[in-house]
């Protein structure tokens, strides 16, 4: 395949070359009388330039080389079509339909049962989408061929010569665009398989890359046809008509920047928990213009891709651990004892559970606040699950609990004690009484 490739790139290449440069390389000497026709035909088509004004003469291609050696083996030596001629022709057009028919039912046979043994599905869409650019390579060789060996004038034969260039690229232009094709698609089926954030972006990608390459391909058609100087205008009115579009557009372009910016860094994926500024919601979609979540309340958030990708952005379906802290407060009529037996009664309660950290427990008697003594713990948890680890702080604040009422000590509440003293106290002391 890399041959095919490479011969076929190669062949793009050759027609693609400028025609005033293939003028100045000389034709290979050919023997016998062939040769001597196709001499004759460069001398009338050269004269034929110069007295229309030309600087350059076509020279003769690689298929009319082709030609002329088939008619030397056959020793046709007239110069007029005769009835050599036309069988010549005619047996080069049965030939490219046979070729035709071997490269589909037999050589591209063979591959697809190949693909078929193979690790990855590249192949299996790849061959299948070069049978129909082979078979027509093959079919389009056959035919101007056979148009070669007859002698036509030097009208038809120019004609003939530009049909040829012309068909060869388009042919080869279809090959590579759907070979392109395959593997854009076998990248996205690879992208989808394997989760990445790209994926949603892959339609776009391959329909801008395609319509690049479509361009690129008209272009170096439209160089080998010899209207170097065409392209040269087309390309610098498209210079202009690019700087004036991406005036008029830069919104549209910054939020579509943004949108490469997201796929490459993947910062989320569709169906995580983000925080993008002030919005948080799950990712519902990632569009070219905007991403768009759908936040606990259930309405529909859409950012611009450019403020995407100018915010920072909290993942919260990204945790490797889930950290819990909290501060238990105690009455303060707590013995010492007390709080030093419920902070180690803290401490191992948490340490049984197999899903914390053990490394991560931290238990101590932290403040004396204004209505309690705080009592700081802190620990992470092994699995990144929300709900387990709500799960997980349940048993742990019920053990908590449990042990506070063992010891016989008291959750303390923001509370106030006001001490009355001297004769309006007693006052209402009294009065109260």
């Amino acid at each position: 395949m890399k041959r095919l490739f490479l011969l076929l790139v190669c062949t793009l290449g050759l027609m693609a070359w400028p025609a005033s440069v293939r003028a100045q390389t000389p034709p290979p000497p050919a023997a016998g009388a062939a040769a001597d026709d196709a001499q004759a035909r460069n001398t009338t088509a050269a004269a034929a330039a110069v007295a229309t004004g030309k600087a350059t003469a076509r020279a003769p291609d690689f298929l009319e080389h082709v030609v002329d050696v088939v008619l030397e083996l056959f020793n046709v030596k007239d110069s007029a079509n005769d009835t050599a001629h036309y069988v010549i022709s005619a047996a080069l057009l049965a030939a490219a339909f046979l070729l035709r028919r071997i490269v589909t039912g037999v050589i591209f046979a063979q591959l697809k049962k190949f693909a078929a043994k193979t690790e990855t599905t590249l192949d299996d869409k790849l061959f299948p989408a070069l049978e129909g650019p082979a078979a027509a390579f093959v079919l389009v060789t056959g035919i101007f061929a056979a148009l070669k060996v007859l002698r036509l004038s030097e009208t038809t034969d120019a004609a003939v010569s530009y049909g040829a260039t012309a068909a060869f690229s388009l042919v080869i232009f279809w090959g590579l665009l759907r070979a392109f094709n395959a593997v854009l698609d076998h990248a996205h089926e690879v992208a989808i398989e394997k989760q990445l954030g790209i994926a949603a972006f892959m339609p776009w990608i391959k329909k801008t890359l395609v319509v690049v390459f479509v361009v690129i391909g008209v272009l170096m058609v439209i160089q080998s046809l010899g209207y170097a100087e065409n392209v040269k205008t087309l390309l610098a009115g498209l210079g202009i008509g690019g700087l004036a579009f991406a005036l008029a557009a830069q919104d549209t372009i910054a939020n579509l920047f943004g949108s490469i910016v997201v796929a490459i860094d993947q910062p989320f994926k569709i169906g995580e928990a983000v925080k993008i500024g002030s919005s948080e919601g799950v990712v519902e979609d990632i569009g070219l213009r905007s991403t768009k979540l759908r936040p606990p309340g259930k309405n529909l958030i859409i950012i611009p891709n450019k403020t995407v990708a100018s915010e920072a952005i909290i993942n919260n379906s990204r945790f490797t651990q889930r950290r819990v802290e909290q501060v238990i407060s105690l009455t303060y009529d707590s013995t010492a004892e007390q709080i030093e037996a419920i902070v180690n009664e803290f401490r191992q309660l948490i340490l049984r559970e197999a899903e914390v950290d053990p490394a991560s427990v931290m238990v101590y008697f932290r403040d004396y606040s204004e209505s309690s003594l705080d009592l700081w713990v802190v620990y992470l948890t092994k699995d990144p699950d929300l709900r387990k680890q709500l799960e997980l702080r349940q048993r742990i604040n019920l053990a908590m609990m449990r042990a506070v009422a063992a010891h016989n000590l008291s959750f303390a509440f923001p509370t106030q004690t006001m001490h009355l003293d001297g004769p309006v106290a007693k006052a209402l002391v009294e009065k109260k009484g």
